[in-house]
């Protein structure tokens, strides 16, 4: 298993290297620009070449990314052209700002859409017609439209919950909660309707086989069958959509933070891509690539570890 873990994580770095070669590739055609940003709309042509120079942005790209990636590994990803800030430091502050959300509202969307499954597929009927109304519904839904609604309601009319802004937990846990219940609600609304979905088409194959029609036979009392047998087995597909849904939550984090003014990883990416901040965007880049990587990884581990069968370490 160390040698999988080992080989995944090399293809990882591999394929880091490839995807932030492209990137610099690109990034390089807008150094004008990012000089520009930088000295403001007074900026003349002299005074653009004069810093991209300073910047060293004249370069050859091919020199550039290579003193880039030089740096990445010593372990120093720069600073931003705009803040001085360290990238590194700057880049976990908002991811953690990002993962508080998204990771909150995994959990809740796993809990609930599990047990949506389970019950839509072991009790045909009214309970499973509602199931799959809902999941049709949250999956027509846009994250933006119900984000808006849910502003005008809770925070506009009924005053409940806060519309924009992020407190930390460290500084009050309550305004923690109340900063994040809006957006939260937004991921776990499309998050509950593919987890759901995928629960259901699955514990609806397993309990038609062989082994639970021999189980109930057996006398073996049925929460023990949708639970402890088929549950299980049904794990490792929708484990699947888990870890593909928490990836799709972390880029949707861009729309959400955005609507919210969240100081999150998505909004710092997409205020770092209009300002053409090359080494902040280049760091998102690697930190994109690298969680990517570790959550594909950490999945197909968990996936052997319920059913041996799949084991491909």
């Amino acid at each position: 298993m160390v040698q999988y873990i080992l080989r995944r994580l090399a293809i990882g770095v591999i394929l880091a290297a490839l995807v932030t070669f492209l990137t610099y590739w690109l990034l390089s055609f807008s150094s004008d620009g990012v000089a520009a940003n930088i000295l403001g709309p007074a900026a003349t042509a002299d005074s653009i070449q004069a810093l991209k120079k300073d910047m060293g942005l004249d370069r050859p790209f091919i020199i550039q990314y290579f003193d880039w990636l030089g740096g990445v590994v010593r372990g120093d990803f720069g600073v931003s052209f705009f803040t001085s800030e360290a990238v590194v430091g700057a880049v976990v502050a908002r991811l953690g700002v990002t993962l508080s959300i998204v990771l909150t509202a995994l959990v809740i969307s796993v809990v609930v859409a599990v047990a949506l499954g389970v019950l839509a597929a072991s009790r045909a009927g009214a309970i499973d017609r509602v199931t799959q109304s809902a999941s049709l519904l949250g999956h027509l839904l846009p994250n933006l439209l119900i984000a808006i609604v849910l502003v005008v309601v809770l925070s506009i009319n009924l005053r409940l919950l806060p519309a924009t802004g992020f407190t930390p937990f460290s500084e009050s846990p309550s305004k923690w909660a109340a900063s994040i219940t809006i957006p939260v609600i937004v991921l776990v609304i499309n998050g509950i309707a593919n987890i759901a979905a995928q629960v259901r088409g699955t514990m609806i194959g397993e309990l038609q086989k062989d082994y639970v029609r021999t189980l109930r036979t057996r006398g073996v009392p049925t929460w023990s069958i949708v639970y402890r047998h088929a549950l299980r087995n049904a794990a490792a597909p929708a484990l699947v959509v888990l870890s593909l849904e928490f990836i799709s939550m972390f880029g949707g984090a861009l729309i959400i933070e955005q609507v919210f003014a969240l100081p999150g990883f998505g909004s710092f990416a997409f205020n770092s891509s209009l300002q053409g901040d090359i080494p902040v965007i280049m760091g998102i880049t690697v930190f994109s690539v690298m969680l990517v990587v570790s959550v594909n990884l950490v999945t197909d581990l968990i996936n052997g570890w319920l059913n041996p069968k799949a084991r491909i370490y």
